[in-house]
């Protein structure tokens, strides 16, 4: 049995023992976590924005700029939706780079492998992804991205445990978002910084985009794995571990 797989059996026991009728509308395997202490965003569309218009503002060519995207990296698009990112990621990180391109919504997966087919791009993949987990392969990725989509994530806590280990040594997670209330499709940058440490993540970079219509945020994984889920406790905006992070530079 792979350690994932023993990882999975231990957390389902835990919460089997945790498991209370305030968790009914729950996944088992998400029991043993913390409950998100914040509203969900609806999706409304898995294209956020125009591609046009998201080019004439430099939107891809900055985000990629900030997280040192470089030819031969390998890195994942979480969220990709119709493709924007994923098809600027992969002539960014050319033919001896990888995109792992990522979704939960069957049609815009459909839809961008076609894109993918049509556009001749050998270097990216396409995997479905789960609303608790992104079920990327471990120790793969250079940069992960997730772009505008983050407070649409129900359950952050063990969303960020099983990405974890899926970041190279030296690697980083990327976040861009709005900085609102995530029930108005954004994230509180506060909020923002208490999940992602919670989880076992570092805060290495933020700044404040207008060109974004938000901030970029850049986390690196922190110690040797991440924290044991009964030692996690649930952040809200406007306290947490991460309040006073928040930088303007």
């Amino acid at each position: 049995m792979s350690t994932r797989s023993v990882a999975a059996a231990g957390l389902l026991a835990l919460a089997a023992c945790r498991a209370d009728a305030g968790d009914a509308d729950r996944a088992p395997e998400d029991r043993a976590f913390p409950r998100a202490d914040r509203p969900v965003a609806k999706v409304v569309s898995t294209q956020w924005s125009t591609e046009a218009l998201r080019d004439k503002q430099g939107e891809a060519a900055s985000v990629m700029d900030e997280a040192g995207i470089a030819p031969g990296m390998t890195v994942a698009d979480i969220g990709a939706g119709e493709g924007y990112y994923t098809v600027r990621l992969a002539a960014r990180v050319g033919g001896k780079g990888r995109v792992l391109a990522q979704d939960i919504d069957d049609g815009a997966l459909r839809r961008l492998g076609a894109r993918i087919e049509r556009e001749q791009l050998g270097n990216v993949s396409i995997v479905q992804g789960a609303p608790n987990d992104p079920r990327l392969p471990q120790r793969s990725f250079d940069r992960v991205f997730m772009i505008h989509m983050y407070h649409e994530i129900a359950e952050p806590y063990p969303f960020l445990w099983r990405l974890w280990p899926a970041v190279k040594p030296g690697g980083s997670v990327i976040v861009v978002d709005a900085d609102r209330p995530t029930d108005q499709h954004g994230t509180p940058a506060v909020l923002l910084f208490c999940e992602f440490e919670t989880a076992g993540f570092r805060l290495a970079s933020f700044r404040r985009k207008p060109d974004l219509s938000g901030y970029y945020a850049q986390f690196v994984p922190a110690g040797n794995g991440p924290p044991e889920p009964s030692r996690m406790r649930s952040c809200h905006a406007g306290s947490g571990a991460g309040a006073g992070k928040v930088g303007g530079r």
